[in-house]
């Protein structure tokens, strides 16, 4: 079936980078969640989503993947200098 003012195949497909998606969904719940490891992996997905942008866009949605990646590593650094500066991590097992 068709719809009126335009094909099927045109409505079906996203435009948008889904690399450049993939880098700001990693750069958001790195805030929150597991920022050592989702903050690189949103920084490299959004250089290689900077470079697919000219062909399939989103390259505000790869820069800001990438800056939130760069602040998830910072968020890092902190609550680990933090840490060191009250002796360290220890962890407490039963008993």
């Amino acid at each position: 079936m068709t719809s009126y003012g335009g094909t099927p195949a045109a409505s079906s497909r996203s435009r948008t980078n889904g690399l450049a998606i993939a880098s700001l969904i990693c750069g958001i719940i790195g805030l929150i969640f597991f920022n050592v490891i989702l903050g690189p992996v949103a920084i490299v997905l959004g250089a290689v989503g900077m470079r697919q942008a000219p062909a399939k866009g989103g390259a505000g949605m790869a820069k800001a993947g990438i800056v939130l990646g760069i602040v998830d590593l910072v968020i890092f650094a902190a609550l680990f200098a933090v840490a060191a500066a009250n002796g360290g991590f220890t962890w407490y097992v039963g008993g």
